[in-house]
């Protein structure tokens, strides 16, 4: 990589030094993945907290379980956005604002995908407990290589339309998410959805043990048992 690409303002604020202009990338990018909107959502609608409710967590799916379809959708919709623009500020950032996804220069987008995932799996605002990422993993995948970010949202509705399990889908997109990566892109991008894959996986690990259980609810069963 080369000065070209470090964000201008950490050229302003450290003299052009690589890793702090990384860093601080990654901070920004963290902030905007820590806004909780599932949070903010239920509890404009009157639907409480919705920590309080279902598997505790305020991603799209918990908040599915308030049984309004619409705040889900406008949570899924915010949160896969907040990723994209994350990346997007990070790239208006750089001296080279078309900087194209692929090869180590595009490491700060890469490492902006990382900070948005994780200010929304672990926000400092709500203790470190947010969501499991799936919809930022999607924004974000959108946002470097839409071809990518399609794929893992055919191969989830697919397997969500399939076997009806909501986890499973996400888990299935996002361990072929690094393959279609490297395919469709290259070895940067499939490392960088793999390591959003692992991470992924680890806010999974219940919903893991229940598959393996076979306790897994599956899509609509709540409802239905309501």
């Amino acid at each position: 990589m080369t000065d070209s690409y470090v964000p201008m303002f950490a050229t302003w604020l450290f003299g052009g030094a690589m890793l702090p202009g990384l860093l601080v990338a990654l901070v920004i990018a963290y902030l905007f993945g820590s806004i909780p909107f599932g949070l903010f959502l239920t509890r404009a609608a009157g639907l409480g907290d919705i920590r309080q409710i279902g598997s505790g967590n305020i991603g799209a799916t918990n908040v599915l379980r308030t049984g309004n379809r619409w705040i889900a959708a406008a949570t899924l919709l915010l949160d896969a956005a907040k990723a994209a623009v994350a990346i997007l500020v990070v790239r208006t950032l750089l001296y080279s604002p078309d900087l194209p996804v692929g090869g180590d220069r595009a490491l700060p987008l890469y490492l902006a995908a990382l900070g948005a995932f994780l200010g929304h799996c672990f926000p400092v605002w709500l203790g470190f407990k947010g969501g499991k990422g799936v919809a930022v993993m999607i924004g974000s995948l959108l946002t470097l290589s839409w071809p990518v970010g399609l794929i893992f949202c055919a191969v989830w509705l697919l397997i969500a339309f399939t076997r009806k399990l909501s986890s499973l889908a996400a888990l299935t997109a996002a361990a072929t998410a690094p393959i279609f990566a490297y395919v469709v892109v290259d070895e940067w991008l499939a490392a960088t959805a793999a390591l959003l894959a692992i991470l992924l996986f680890y806010q999974h690990r219940e919903n893991i043990a229940r598959l393996i259980a076979g306790t897994e609810p599956k899509i609509g069963a709540e409802k239905k048992a309501s």
